[in-house]
């Protein structure tokens, strides 16, 4: 659904040719594989304001050139005959990526790749053309960013698995995943599956682009850049190697993207296909096993996609610890009492947040904890108040209904707001019900009949 004020794209009145209409500025060189190549199908009306409607509705950051996501249609229309000739004749280049360090939450940094929003725009049509051919051939044990697959998905057979009694897992963790790609394996994979050479060559350049840093140009000889709308898709084609190899080997697995996890029967079995899949991984794929990352352990004991189990059966779906204290550091920022915001501002953007967390994690069956932490998000809103109400703090408890004495002593107490949250003055003051009326969101929704 394209966001409020972008117009949809068929009224752009762009230079989209349709199939077997004549295009304007082409060389009239000799297509390599024919009216009838991917490329052709790459460039076709219908397909390219697919992508573009995809594009625009992403928005995202400018990339090298600075061109926003709002000034690619003016672009096209002036440009994309030359650029359409180009990716036709096989000569078009992309631009380097712009390179940022996003700070992981559980420390270290991921590398994001921002292409160009016209390379966006280029991949974006090139990966519906080729998942379309290649999505059905990938392995059904494969969730991570196929059409009509999700991450619940994935937790839901890893439960099934723990159901059936393989009640050990082997996390395998690949090591910088996305900056160690090889190369020349993944292009063989692409090679082998696309004939139109024009095709390959192309995704051959994105591979080699290159990024850009705060410290200048930097050549890229390995890795697949995090951000480009065609990453998702060249990583399961790399993967889905281990995917067959697990396959033939009878194993019961669930893959999300790099995450993948190996359900067995014992810790012996498990220690054995750590070992065997190591080998394989270094050997065939190139790719290196996070030992410090990677281990033979039971599934409550470890975490997947933000999800654990529960050690009794019926081993219940349940949110990690490590997403919890993730979701705790994100609501202390928002709510930190020296910001300064406005209280609707600050409900408005906790709501938010909220809502895109408990859609996540929702799928969650053990919710004990959501419980736990509607009460806590109430105590922090109530230290911000408390906070924000500085010599007022009296009169704001006699305007609630807090008697005088309680009022008075609550107001002339040592201690500091957190502890004061949980006073019965504020706690009367300042109840659940009040919080719903602003319209903060409970994560814990009690289920009827």
């Amino acid at each position: 659904m394209l966001s409020r004020g972008i117009a949809p794209a068929k009224q752009l009145d762009l230079p989209f040719t349709r199939r077997g209409e004549a295009s304007v500025g082409t060389s009239g060189e000799e297509s390599p594989v024919g009216d009838g190549g991917l490329m052709e199908r790459v460039v076709e009306r219908s397909n390219l304001l697919a992508a573009l409607r995809r594009v625009r509705s992403n928005g995202g950051s400018p990339g090298v050139d600075g061109m926003t996501v709002e000034a690619l249609p003016d672009y096209l229309r002036r440009k994309w005959s030359k650029i359409r000739e180009q990716l036709l004749v096989g000569t078009y280049r992309p631009q380097p990526v712009r390179r940022v360090k996003i700070p992981k939450p559980g420390g270290g940094v991921r590398k994001l790749g921002i292409p160009t929003v016209l390379d966006r725009f280029i991949q974006q049509a090139l990966l519906q053309v080729l998942q379309r051919d290649w999505d059905m051939t990938f392995s059904e044990r494969s969730y991570g960013f196929r059409p009509g697959r999700s991450a619940w998905q994935a937790v839901a057979q890893a439960q099934r698995y723990l159901k059936a009694g393989y009640s050990w897992v082997v996390d395998l963790d690949l090591e910088q995943f996305f900056d160690r790609v090889n190369h020349d394996q993944l292009m063989s994979r692409v090679r082998a599956r696309i004939s139109d050479r024009r095709a390959s060559k192309l995704i051959h350049r994105y591979l080699k682009a290159g990024a850009v840093t705060s410290e200048g140009f930097e050549p890229t000889s390995e890795g697949t850049p995090q951000g480009g709308p065609m990453s998702p898709l060249l990583t399961n084609l790399l993967l889905d190697g281990l995917d067959k190899e697990l396959e033939s080997r009878g194993h019961r697995f669930v893959r999300y993207a790099d995450d993948c996890n190996i359900y067995v029967r014992s810790a012996r079995a498990g220690i054995r296909v750590l070992a065997s899949l190591t080998r394989y991984l270094e050997r065939k794929l190139k790719l290196s096993v996070n030992e410090a990352k990677s281990a033979v352990d039971r599934p409550w004991r470890r975490t997947f996609l933000g999800f654990s189990f529960t050690w009794r059966p019926p081993n219940r779906r349940t949110v990690s610890v490590k997403a919890l204290k993730n979701f705790k550091e994100q609501v202390r920022s928002l709510t930190q009492r020296t910001r300064g915001v406005s209280l609707s501002t600050l409900v408005r953007e906790l709501r938010d947040y909220m809502r895109g967390w408990s859609g996540c994690f929702g799928f969650a069956e053990a919710k004990a904890s959501f419980k736990e932490l509607d009460s806590w998000i109430r105590r922090r809103l109530r230290c911000y108040l408390w906070k924000q109400w500085g010599r007022r703090r009296y009169r704001e408890l006699i305007k609630r209904g807090v008697s005088r004495e309680l009022a008075w002593n609550t107001r002339k107490s040592a201690h500091g707001p957190w502890r004061l949250s949980r006073s019965p003055a504020l706690a009367f003051a300042l109840p659940a019900g009040y919080f719903d009326s602003l319209g903060v969101p409970r994560l814990y929704q009690r289920h009827r009949s």
